[in-house]
């Protein structure tokens, strides 16, 4: 079978960091995060971690009917899959109800208001709290069913739930879709909308920071006083495209996705394995029929956890056998979980083709345990590279692992 050439013609995104590429990336240029104390988190006295990076999110005026079965993670996935649309000039186009238009799309949970609703039936005895909606904003797929709905999209759909992969690995299957002549677009992506429950579940793991009184200062991943990650949310959707479909049709191509790779580990449900981490970033650089010495930066998974970490720097080193150029969004997003892949891949993106790539925010006193990287710090780095890698992993042992190169 001949493999079919896959580009980003589109992207878009919701994010802590802004509602646009231009946004967020104006953003990370002031080398800030956007981490803040959430005072609302109060009434949980038994929660240590008071931290977060919300989304100052208002929906867009869209039509009632097209929305109500959207609860907040869907919505901040129809707006950053309406800007990619848009930005890849797809906007009321018939190829998206031809069936050759596909999306692929995850988030590692639906929206939390829905699901107590569920709850209260079951504490309360009462069906009151239910509506026609309930189902629909609380189901695994809400994500990619509301946006297949909304574009009336009629090609295939693939439902990414995996956690902290779920928009890398959405990416993934969607050029492999592409790739081999299933379809000859795709959308893309993954959200997560921000919750306590969420902060709690890293909390009691003791993987959450705790530095409540410095927002600013964390998370801070490879740091040796670092004390866990942040959680943020937000929506990540890129637009693929076959080759010569884009080039026909006279689309700007943003790069070309050349490699993925993903695997499991296997081993155990929390905790990551380096040597199957290492073989899904190998993975990727075989599907691109590259050497890992012309990729010229990777975007980290950066947790900010201490196992996390050492297991992902251990992998990197395996692989690249070199100081390779690294650096983590999330240290300025806080870890969007769903979102993250996407989000990540759209701003690696961006950074590849400006040259510049961001700096380990603080990073202020490298942990001698981890790997021997090249973790960029100061003001950022001036980097002239044709391909970048971007990688992820998730509870449940899930590893990702997406290669950009850019178009010339």
């Amino acid at each position: 079978m001949n493999r079919r050439r896959v580009v980003v013609t589109g992207g878009g995104i919701v994010s802590s960091l802004g509602l646009d590429l231009e946004s967020a990336f104006a953003k990370m240029r002031t080398l800030e995060n956007c981490v803040r104390k959430m005072d609302e988190w109060d009434k949980y006295p038994q929660m240590n971690t008071r931290l977060a990076a919300p989304v100052d999110f208002v929906m867009p005026n869209y039509p009632r009917k097209k929305i109500r079965g959207m609860g907040r993670v869907a919505r901040m996935a129809l707006v950053a899959t309406d800007s990619a649309i848009k930005n890849a000039g797809f906007t009321d186009s018939p190829e998206l109800n031809a069936g050759r238009f596909g999306i692929a799309y995850g988030s590692s949970m639906s929206s939390v208001d829905a699901i107590l609703e569920i709850y209260s039936m079951l504490v309360n005895n009462d069906t009151k709290g239910i509506d026609a909606t309930t189902y629909i904003r609380s189901m695994p797929h809400t994500c990619a069913a509301n946006i297949e709905v909304f574009y009336g999209l009629t090609g295939r759909i693939i439902t990414t739930n995996t956690a902290c992969t779920s928009g890398s690995i959405a990416i993934g299957y969607a050029y492999e879709t592409i790739r081999n002549g299933v379809q000859d677009m795709m959308i893309a992506g993954g959200a997560d909308e921000l919750s306590a429950i969420d902060s709690v579940i890293f909390d009691t793991l003791m993987a959450a920071s705790s530095k409540n009184d410095t927002p600013k200062l964390t998370p801070s991943a490879y740091d040796k006083n670092r004390d866990g990650l942040v959680v943020g949310e937000g929506a990540g959707t890129l637009i693929l495209e076959e080759y010569e479909h884009a080039v026909k049709r006279g689309a700007k191509i943003y790069a070309e996705v050349v490699g993925f790779g993903t695997n499991t580990d296997g081993t155990h449900i929390t905790s990551g394995n380096a040597e199957r981490q290492s073989l899904a970033l190998q993975m990727a650089l075989d599907d691109a029929g590259i050497s890992q010495d012309v990729i010229g930066y990777v975007n980290s998974h950066g947790t900010a956890t201490n196992a996390g970490d050492l297991a992902e720097t251990l992998a990197t080193y395996n692989v690249f056998k070199r100081a390779v150029p690294v650096s983590t969004v999330k240290n300025y997003t806080g870890h969007t979980l769903g979102a993250c892949g996407a989000i990540e891949a759209w701003l690696s993106i961006e950074m590849m083709n400006q040259g510049w790539f961001i700096p380990n925010i603080n990073l202020n006193e490298l942990d001698p345990e981890v790997a021997p990287l090249d973790y960029i710090t100061g003001t950022g780095r001036n980097i002239s590279t044709d391909y970048i890698m971007s990688n992820n992993f998730a509870f449940g042992g899930i590893n990702t692992s997406l290669i950009f190169k850019k178009v010339k």
